[in-house]
């Protein structure tokens, strides 16, 4: 397929010479959204296992569950290179000494060449930044914040907990200390327009961020989102207008912006709506080819608008 934007695998390939796996890893965390810090309940969308219901047991060491994925993917028979992913929670709130140990464990066999943690801005203390620094310096360090939205009404609306402020502090500290900063967008959300969404992208061309995750708003049994979606049921995207959401965000995305994902799967066990986002395959073909269709190039209207600027 002709790459119309600029995805992960491309970014591995010229890194690392070669196509590069994620093994999602487990570090027991949890969330100051959790654990009555700044909430108890969690951001409305999350499930029970925090967006780590693909992860290891953590129960196992971070060693077995390398281990464990490592196994799994054996049978897809992949390359031999891998990112220690930690995706559950907030990856980055727990003691020191904790992140330590679980990232150096991480970090050690030499398959391993890079590692991703899952956070928020609002869990970067300086100790943390400096341990990120010294981890950065032996092995490239991957931070993908949760941002969401940039809308303070959306914000509050799925109780994420900080303010748009605390996010725009955080890129420049963790750009300073040489890590790679990915943010996480969910499209979907109730009263959030395409034109919403567009500005929202916009937004983000204008800061030094290196990626992008494109999630799709799932619905999923046993989130205070279930409830709500109960009493008040909003739309859900279709897949047909979700691809074409999807295409005019590659078209305004900066081109350097590497796009780790254009959509999200929910466990199917778990999901209520929209159904047809089960079907991972269907969907990223339907993408890929309503790109091919309407010509999409990542940066096609980021250079208008930059042209339009300088006149």
């Amino acid at each position: 397929m002709e790459q119309r934007y600029y995805t992960l695998n491309q970014y591995f390939q010229k890194q690392f010479g070669e196509k590069v796996y994620k093994l999602s890893l487990n570090g027991g965390m949890t969330c100051p959204n959790r654990d009555g810090t700044c909430g108890s309940r969690g951001c409305i969308f999350c499930s029970e296992g925090g967006s780590g219901e693909f992860s290891s047991s953590p129960l196992l060491s971070i060693t077995e569950q390398i281990e464990e994925g490592k196994l799994r993917l054996k049978q897809k028979k992949v390359g031999q290179k891998f990112i220690a992913y930690f995706q559950a929670f907030t990856n980055t709130y727990a003691p020191i000494s904790h992140l330590r140990r679980i990232f150096y464990e991480a970090i050690a066999p030499s398959e391993i060449v890079g590692l991703s943690i899952g956070t928020r801005p609002d869990c970067l203390s300086p100790e943390v930044l400096s341990l990120l620094k010294e981890l950065n310096e032996k092995k490239p360090v991957f931070i993908e914040l949760g941002l969401q939205t940039i809308y303070e009404k959306t914000a509050t609306f799925i109780r994420r907990g900080y303010p748009l402020s605390c996010f725009e502090e955080a890129i420049p500290k963790l750009k300073a200390i040489g890590c790679n900063v990915v943010v996480h967008v969910i499209l979907g959300f109730p009263n959030e327009t395409k034109d919403m969404i567009l500005d929202e992208i916009r937004y983000l061309n204008t800061l030094p961020i290196d990626g992008i995750k494109l999630h799709l708003l799932h619905i999923l049994k046993h989130t205070d989102l279930e409830t709500y979606y109960n009493k008040h049921p909003f739309p859900t995207y279709t897949l047909e207008e979700y691809a074409s959401l999807i295409v005019d965000c590659i078209n305004e995305l900066r081109p350097d912006i590497v796009v780790h994902r254009i959509t999200g799967d929910g466990p199917k066990n778990l999901l209520i709506a929209p159904l047809w986002s089960g079907h991972k395959k269907l969907v990223l073909n339907t993408i890929h080819h309503k790109m091919k269709k309407e010509n999409c190039i990542q940066g096609k209207y980021y250079y208008n608008d930059i042209q339009r600027q300088e006149r």
